[in-house]
């Protein structure tokens, strides 16, 4: 198979909710050379943003969202993410992420992909998982001593958590000592600067240009 079979068929199984599919396109990627984030960029990723544009125009429903979410996921974790710890077992962590979708947002599509990326990029990165209340976040961050706390908000009903967060952060005496990062769907730059966060990651991709801006390594 060539590079953009294997890419189009990872979009395609994602699309059609095939994980055993996904699982073997994804192993299948790494034995003609592919790089794992080329594999979850061009290929999974893909396939996840046709989902949500359906989803936007009312094609499908919130299970479908779920289960592409799943289908992503099981290539993600079972193929490529442990080649990409594998790759870069010698390398020095960039720093620590703690990161998490918000509470009363069950969305994790985005925040997934962020994670991956943000791990093949060469940070440590702490997955809270979604619905994530704003005192577990600024608990961890303490616990971790983390660099950065990164946020997902998919509705705009819990984007006022994001700005709890860092309110909480604040008072917790933290605010100096972490960066916050914020991002989903209903999240603008403008929004990001209204509550004081410091960078906002429009997508996966950007998510981590910010993270390495935010920390210097950019």
């Amino acid at each position: 198979m060539s590079t953009e079979e294997v890419l189009k068929g990872l979009k395609d199984a994602v699309v059609n909710f095939d994980a055993d599919k996904a699982v073997e396109l994804a192993k299948k990627a790494l034995d003609i050379g592919l790089e794992p984030t080329v594999a979850i960029t061009k290929g999974i990723a893909e396939g996840l943003k046709v989902i949500g544009e359906r989803f936007e125009k009312g094609e499908l429903f919130l299970m479908h969202i779920v289960a592409a979410a799943e289908t992503a996921k099981k290539p993600i974790d079972e193929v490529l993410q442990p080649e990409i710890l594998k790759r870069k077992s010698s390398v020095e962590s960039l720093g620590k992420v703690v990161l998490g979708t918000v509470a009363g947002d069950i969305h994790d599509i985005g925040k997934n992909l962020v994670g991956a990326l943000l791990f093949a990029a060469g940070f440590e990165v702490i997955d809270l998982g979604k619905d994530v209340p704003v005192d577990v976040f600024v608990q961890k961050v303490k616990e971790t001593n983390a660099d950065i706390v990164g946020a997902s908000a998919l509705l705009s009903t819990t984007l006022p958590m994001q700005k709890e967060l860092i309110e909480a952060l604040k008072k917790a005496g933290l605010r100096d000592k972490v960066k916050v990062m914020i991002g989903g769907a209903p999240v603008t730059r403008e929004w990001g600067e209204e509550i004081g966060a410091d960078g906002v990651g429009v997508d996966a991709m950007d998510a981590v240009r910010v993270a390495k801006e935010l920390i210097g390594a950019a």
